[in-house]
């Protein structure tokens, strides 16, 4: 059964327009290398307006843990990051796995 790590970053106020131009330039172009694991990016319409989300789908804990030492091994990716986490003001991190019934990502 496959697990799904939901990632929410919360910015600091006004940084919206600056988190989208560094994903833009500098985030999806290398994250594309990863994307049979990205279920998506959201970013809210109403609410915390402060917020990006990306779901992950792995098929265990073990595939997930993998995952995040290669992208934190990829010179690229912590590139990227470095122009990221100045944007951020916390983010959090929350495992959830299918339930028995109902459709799947």
């Amino acid at each position: 059964m496959s697990i799904y790590e939901f990632r929410t970053y919360n910015l600091h106020v006004g940084k919206g327009a600056e988190l989208i131009e560094v994903y833009e330039k500098h985030g999806w172009p290398l994250l594309e290398r990863y994307a049979d694991k990205l279920v998506g990016y959201f970013l809210p319409d109403v609410g915390n307006m402060n917020q990006v989300v990306h779901i992950w789908r792995f098929a265990d804990d073990d595939a997930r843990r993998a995952h995040w030492e290669t992208m934190y091994g990829d010179a690229d990716f912590m590139a990227f990051a470095s122009r990221l986490r100045p944007l951020l003001a916390s983010q959090e991190n929350r495992l959830m796995r299918s339930a028995p019934w109902g459709p799947r990502p």
